[in-house]
């Protein structure tokens, strides 16, 4: 999600182990008062049929390019901060944006140095890059430039590399945005949240409707196409008739691709806060109910796929062909370096540190403190996973995805005992509406995306090996060469 509601660009800034989903870009629902209320939840919904082609074209992506690394880089400024944002983002001064490109190149330098000490492989070809915020769209021509510079010198991108910047509407200036497209962006994001003016207002979003129609001809006339919109439902004041103009404005844009979210309630978020602890600065009262926010969320699904926007991950649509690559690689644990302020990195060990079942993978994140970061080199905080711990992973990541867990692969990479451990768990699931299976593969429902972390917390300490997650001082290690 653009501008903080949620970041399906950088998805493991919080493991979905937790009720706090909206970071991973998961639909929250309370489970308590959502398990059973929703009549339409227990509808049939086009996303139980998934088309075949899309099927296939996840499954090749799965297997394609293993090897190539994605970059997702950080940019924590923004012009507004939007009521609902629970980031490390905020109005910080535009005077430090050349300190902070700055510290990320010095980072992006440093990065070979720091996976040899780590001990884990740092692939040099490129094939996805995701520049999120915050607003990227906020740096000046020159810093784009330098940042593209120094991922090109340091690293071999692809030829046909995906690169998307996300952007807020109406802050892309005429020389950022011919800046963009030359620094080689093919794609874009841009953080609608809503079309309907007030309920963008209210949340703190600076645009208006004809602003986002005017930006999208704007990028076409650029050049650039591949083009995402992100709409949250559950804003305040939004209905259901609001919310359905909303996904009109969005068909009719013509996009490729579409990202709903749902919003999320905590003590992160200012919105959150007040609904919480009471006021109405922030309009809370004028936020939907749990139930009318499922409603909104399963009839985009429907509307959104009849149009020819499927689904395939519990956030994400996207025409034919046209899925995020980037986000992808999360959901298909392909390796990703993450730079700049609370980004994450997944990487795989070197052969001879890998265990002879599956690789260990180091997971390592950024400090969320802009200060600690812009005063230079500090350690990043790193987690060992071990077979067992991926496995959990890969049934909560997997089942994020319409096309859903396939068991086979499963076994072939984790070993047939821990992946028959979950069966009863699966078998449990089924029973009761939140997961299907025909014994090759396993999906969510439609009601089992409304309770998503509840299923995905099922598949956590199936079995409880020693170290299933191993943390080291010694692995607390500067980004930057020493």
């Amino acid at each position: 999600m653009n501008q903080c509601a949620s970041k399906s660009s950088d998805p493991i800034r919080k493991m979905p182990t937790t009720g706090q989903v909206f970071k991973l870009g998961i639909p929250l629902l309370n489970s308590c008062t959502a398990r059973d209320s929703s009549a339409s939840a227990r509808r049939t919904h086009a996303s139980e049929t998934i088309p075949a082609r899309f099927v296939k074209e996840l499954s090749l992506m799965a297997v394609t390019n293993q090897s190539a690394l994605g970059l997702y880089i950080s940019f924590p400024f923004c012009r507004s901060k939007c009521t609902y944002c629970n980031f490390a983002s905020g109005v910080y001064p535009a005077r430090d944006h050349a300190r902070y490109v700055a510290r990320v190149v010095d980072d992006l330098r440093a990065a070979p140095a720091w996976s040899t000490q780590m001990g884990v492989h740092l692939p040099r070809n490129v094939d996805s890059i995701y520049f999120g915020g915050g607003t990227p769209s906020l740096l000046s021509p020159d810093l784009l430039r330098q940042l593209f510079s120094a991922m090109r010198a340091e690293f071999s991108l692809d030829p046909a590399a995906e690169i998307t910047v996300e952007c807020a509407p109406g802050q892309i200036a005429d020389d950022t945005l011919e800046s963009l497209a030359a620094c080689g962006v093919n794609r874009v994001s841009l953080g609608v949240q809503s079309f309907i003016d007030r309920e963008a207002q209210l949340s703190g979003r600076l645009h208006s409707r004809a602003i986002v129609i005017e930006d999208l001809r704007r990028l076409r006339a650029a050049g650039i196409t591949n083009l995402n919109l992100d709409l949250i439902a559950g804003l305040a004041g939004q209905t259901a008739a609001s919310w359905d103009e909303s996904l009109q404005v969005l068909i009719d844009a013509g996009t490729p691709h579409a990202s709903i979210y749902m919003l999320e309630v905590d003590e992160d978020s200012r919105l959150g806060r007040e609904m919480i602890s009471g006021g109405s600065r922030y309009s809370s009262a004028l936020v939907p109910t749990d139930d009318a926010i499922a409603d909104m969320y399963l009839h985009a699904i429907d509307r959104l796929a009849a149009a020819g926007l499927h689904q395939y991950e519990i956030s994400n649509f996207a025409r034919t062909r046209r899925q995020s690559r980037h986000n992808l690689r999360y959901w298909q644990h392909r390796p990703y370096l993450g730079l700049g302020l609370d980004a994450s990195s997944m990487l795989y060990a070197l052969p001879e540190a890998a265990d002879a079942t599956a690789p260990y993978i180091l997971r390592s994140s950024v400090t969320d403190d802009l200060s600690a970061f812009l005063a230079g080199p500090s350690p990043a905080e790193t987690a060992w996973l071990s077979p067992a711990r991926q496995l959990e992973e890969a049934w909560f990541l997997g089942l994020r995805m319409n096309a859903g867990v396939k068991l086979a692969a499963l076994r072939r990479g984790f070993g047939r005992e821990p992946v028959a451990q979950a069966m009863p768990t699966i078998a449990r699931l089924v029973d009761e509406g939140l997961l299907t299976s025909d014994e090759k593969t396993v999906r969510l429902t439609a009601r089992g995306r409304l309770l998503s972390n509840d299923v995905f917390q099922q598949f956590l300490g199936l079995e409880s090996p020693q170290n299933a997650c191993q943390r080291s001082p010694d692995h607390e290690t500067e980004l930057a060469a020493q």
